[in-house]
């Protein structure tokens, strides 16, 4: 399965190239473009490193990434850079190691590069934007590659993401009829 998910991201071991790399090229130039700044999330930190990558050599700048192979300090490095950056920015981050405990309000807009099977997961990676502090509208920009094993795992998260809608409408009613405490 990993497999597949990482040639949904054009990954080769080193680098990535393809449709989802040449969209996620033109959509941060336009973020740039409009003085913004952005999350990067994928998974696979490997996928991570290649897109830093790929984005410093586009971009001509160093390109923030944070993975769950970085000590304390070296974490701190990468925040500092992504805050510390004059004008726009992006932060490449695993999904895992830069989903939780962040404030990361320069960024206005979040790309989820691959998904995660988890959408409680991914909705605290794209909460990194979303934080007291947050003066604009954060867009948050998912890849799903057509045709593949990720329309699978997209229709999966839809039904998780329903169900789970579902459950906080039915606790909300037992509260309502007062049957919660029964």
């Amino acid at each position: 399965m990993t497999r597949l998910k990482l040639a949904c991201d054009g990954f080769d071991g080193e680098t990535v190239s393809g449709g989802k790399a040449d969209r996620l090229v033109e959509l941060v130039e336009t973020i740039f473009e409009n003085g913004e700044s952005v999350l990067i999330f994928s998974q696979y930190a490997k996928v991570g490193e290649a897109l830093k990558k790929m984005l410093e050599r586009r971009f001509s700048q160093p390109i923030a990434f944070l993975h769950g192979g970085l000590s304390a300090a070296q974490r701190e490095e990468q925040i500092a850079l992504f805050d510390g950056t004059a004008g726009p920015a992006a932060f490449v981050l695993s999904l895992r190691a830069g989903g939780f405990g962040l404030n990361l309000t320069k960024a206005t807009h979040v790309i989820h590069f691959d998904r995660w099977w988890n959408p409680a997961v991914e909705g605290q990676a794209t909460d990194r934007a979303h934080r007291i502090g947050q003066e604009k509208t954060v867009f948050v920009h998912v890849f799903v590659t057509e045709g593949t094993v990720e329309e699978r795992v997209e229709e999966i998260l839809e039904r998780k993401e329903s169900l789970a809608g579902l459950l906080k409408d039915g606790e909300k009613l037992w509260n309502a009829i007062g049957l919660a405490d029964a």
